[in-house]
């Protein structure tokens, strides 16, 4: 298949690049973040999530914080709902798009959060349908869609059946996570195939962790069988929980850097977004973990 002419970059960063932060996160350095990802030509900046702050104390001050950005018009600005309560903080908090997530693994499912994937399939519908009712947009998540810390080997079929049932839930994108960073270009086509026997590929994003340092030449190779939504985490904010020291989240600037020498409209500006970068590194005080950033001096 050709590539897709067009991608929509789905930056996760404030979430997803921040959630496990050691040390807090002033709510300001978030704003600040969210503010220049919006002048990148973003379309979409994932800012927090209504978890228990007991869980995930560094997203307690999402409801602060979609209050004090500078909200763009045609950005969307979504947030993780596990659970009814964190729908309706979502929705008090003025959002348009929410998130549910599921994995593919059986035993990440457990000890992630505490259920089978059937349960947590069943808790999520409720959030979903309220969402819709609402009029909010539904993404739904898949971690471990090409490994799992606990089991190893997860099957392409087990993948597509949870992708599956959120969307029968009503989730518009599924976004397929590689939460471990150990799939390889062909494992990653074998997952989006099996997905894509069902469900439409228009649906499917790739969210591909780079531990390995695989998630370009991943995310490539489902470029080529037609997937045109890419999430990504300005400066790799984000490292893998699984695999200490390794890098997480793919940096949005590389991956914008690839998508720009292959003739792919995205809309955002590399130097905008490499600023944006730098700013959130400074407040953490720590490099970039993008390696454009680094190439550009930043």
């Amino acid at each position: 298949m050709r590539l897709p002419t067009q991608v929509k970059l789905v930056e996760v960063g404030p979430r997803d690049g921040l959630q496990n932060e050691a040390r807090p996160v002033p709510m300001a350095a978030k704003v600040g973040l969210i503010d220049l990802l919006s002048a990148t030509g973003l379309g979409v900046i994932e800012s927090g999530s209504f978890v228990s702050a007991k869980w995930v104390p560094q997203m307690a001050d999402t409801a602060e914080v979609l209050a004090a950005i500078r909200r763009r018009p045609g950005v969307c600005y979504p947030v993780l709902t596990p659970n009814l309560q964190g729908l309706e903080a979502a929705m008090a908090a003025g959002v348009d798009e929410v998130a549910v997530f599921a994995s593919a693994s059986e035993s990440f499912s457990q000890k992630n959060i505490n259920c089978s994937i059937a349960e947590s399939l069943d808790r999520f519908a409720p959030v979903a349908a309220k969402a819709l009712a609402a009029g909010l947009r539904v993404r739904g998540y898949v971690s471990c869609v090409l490994g799992c810390p606990y089991e190893g080997v997860i099957t392409p079929e087990a993948v597509a059946a949870v992708a599956v049932r959120l969307a029968e839930m009503g989730c518009a994108e599924i976004s397929l996570g590689d939460t471990i960073g150990t799939g390889t270009p062909a494992k990653a086509q074998a997952v989006v195939a099996a997905v894509a026997s069902r469900l439409p590929v228009a649906m499917l994003a790739a969210h591909f962790h780079d531990t390995y340092g695989q998630a370009l030449a991943n995310l490539l190779a489902v470029l080529e069988q037609g997937v045109a939504v890419i999430d990504a985490s300005v400066a790799g904010l984000g490292g893998c929980p699984y695999a200490k020291g390794a890098s997480g989240n793919v940096a949005s600037e590389d991956v914008l850097y690839m998508l720009d020498g292959l003739g792919i409209a995205t809309g955002v500006d590399l130097d905008r977004l490499i600023e944006a970068g730098a700013f959130i590194c400074r407040a953490l005080e720590r490099p970039s973990g993008s390696k454009v950033a680094r190439a550009r001096g930043c």
